[in-house]
């Protein structure tokens, strides 16, 4: 295997495979200083100022002169983004193809139409009062019950519903709904406290049309016992759901979020691109895919604008850019301070070269639309969705747009799990080795061991098993969380 890696032929930096010293030679070059495994090396001299040219794109420009084999990282190199920036629709299409075969999956109908790749009931509280109730309903229904003909029983704990004002509030009540009418849950109980401002009269009457067998309200100021009250709810949730199967249909059913989180050198170069190999094969078979974490747009935004389908997509993602890098300047905040500690020790410099490995998680596929965050997937193919780069949040809100799971890469590691299966895929093999307990499907098999086509047939099939009822490593450990966005003030 070699050491080394030049991604694109134009680039004027080499990525070192593994740990390297100083006085190696690698790539004809001698080194001159040590570079840890996924950093940097200078493939020739480079003056000051000069651009930093990775995956044939500027990741920043040289602090000061960099003599060939130098270690490039954040000692030596600068971001060249600043503030808005001005863009210009300049669509350029990419050839899309994919040699899988298009596969089926099997798969919960729900009466609206939407499917679920699971079959779980949920206790959704409105407000983080009643969290320790949901908790021990779920714990005591548990206790009693035989689930094995269902996907299990969960309550997922957030601390808002309460104390918040005009678009705050709002946007919590529409998360919640999300998650409510989620198709993968065969089974809602929604608790309310009482008197907090998210009040389940006017939950339900902006909730839309929902199945009234499958969705039900308990508000436990009204009641003597809330927990004997809510095990009854679930009761009659579980006959409604023990009877639910499975039936074939097309991979176009699905929908399919896109994310990273812990992200180092190696996740442009495996995981990132795997993941956008299945995106376009999804898309390509009439599924759909859904890209967030806004901020790590910043710098690659310009490959999605010239994939927007039309112009007035292509403006929608200069909303979506713009509103973000305007929510950071309204906290005083820097725009582009990023990428994280754990990212740059990972071998990541600049927002740049971060933004560059992440968006490659969308494919070649155009763009066909663009979402607010709590909106709903409208339609199929490749959509983007304002969320910030935390991934609690990020996950939370691909969920509550209707995705049946998250694509989740990762080179640093990360354990979380969303309300929907989370799929952890290393961009590393030591890190899949280290962490099998966190790490679902290993990327780094794709530096010396796999081609990109090899392991693609090998991932769609995984999916397919994931999507078919295999547990994810967030499953089995029940790590199961959502996250809430919140701009505005606490009352």
């Amino acid at each position: 295997m070699n050491n080394f890696l030049v991604i694109d032929k134009n680039d004027n930096v080499m990525v070192a495979l593994m740990d390297l010293k100083a006085g190696e030679v690698v790539n004809g070059v001698t080194l001159l200083n040590d570079v840890p495994r996924a950093h940097k090396i200078a493939l020739v001299d480079i003056k000051k100022g000069e651009n930093i040219i990775k995956y044939n794109a500027a990741i920043g420009h040289a602090k000061e002169d960099i003599k060939a084999g130098t270690h490039v990282h954040v000692h030596n190199i600068v971001t060249n983004l600043s503030d808005k920036i001005s863009y210009s629709y300049t669509p350029k299409f990419e050839n899309v193809e994919s040699h899988i075969v298009s596969k089926t999956v099997n798969v919960f109908k729900r009466k609206n139409g939407e499917i679920g790749i699971r079959n779980e009931l949920w206790v959704i509280p409105t407000v983080g009062c009643v969290t320790a109730q949901a908790k021990a309903i779920v714990k005591k229904f548990q206790n009693e019950n035989d689930l094995s003909m269902i996907d299990g029983v969960f309550t997922f704990a957030h601390p808002y519903g309460c104390s918040q004002m005009g678009d705050d509030h709002e946007n919590t009540k529409k998360s919640l709904q999300n998650i409510v009418k989620h198709p993968n849950a065969g089974g809602v109980l929604v608790l309310g406290l009482g008197c907090e401002n998210n009040q389940v009269a006017a939950f339900k009457e902006t909730l839309g049309e929902y199945d009234e067998s499958r969705i039900k309200f308990l508000i436990i100021q009204e009641v003597a016992d809330e927990i004997s009250e809510g095990v009854k709810i679930l009761s009659s949730l579980l006959e409604e759901m023990k009877n639910d199967v499975r039936e074939e249909m097309p991979i176009s059913c699905l929908k399919v979020g896109l994310e990273c989180g812990g992200s180092d050198g190696f996740s442009g170069i495996t995981a990132n691109p795997l993941i956008g190999k299945f995106s376009d094969y999804l898309i390509l078979n009439g599924g759909t895919s859904v890209l967030t974490e806004v901020p790590e747009m910043f710098g690659a935004e310009t490959i999605l604008m010239r994939r927007a389908k039309d112009e007035e997509t292509y403006h929608k993602i200069v909303g979506l850019i713009n509103d973000f890098k305007d929510y950071y300047k309204k906290h005083d905040q820097v725009i582009y301070e990023n990428p994280s500690p754990g990212n740059k020790k990972g071998g990541i410099t600049t927002l740049e070269d971060k933004s560059l490995g992440c968006t490659q998680k969308a494919g070649s596929s155009n763009v066909i639309d663009v979402l607010k965050q709590t909106d709903l997937i409208k339609n199929k193919g490749l959509n983007l969705i304002s969320a910030p780069g935390n991934d609690l949040v990020a996950t939370t809100v691909l969920g509550m747009a209707g995705c049946h799971l998250v694509l989740f890469s990762t080179g640093r590691g990360t354990p979380f799990g969303g309300f929907i299966p989370t799929v952890k895929i290393s961009t590393n093999s030591d890190l899949a080795g280290r962490k099998p307990n966190w790490i679902d499907f290993d990327a780094g098999r794709l530096v010396g061991q796999k081609t990109m086509d090899e392991l693609a047939i090998e991932f769609v099939d995984f999916i397919v098993e994931i999507v078919n009822g295999k547990k994810t490593r967030n499953e089995i450990n029940d790590f199961r969380e959502i996250a809430i966005f919140k701009s505005g003030v606490t009352l």
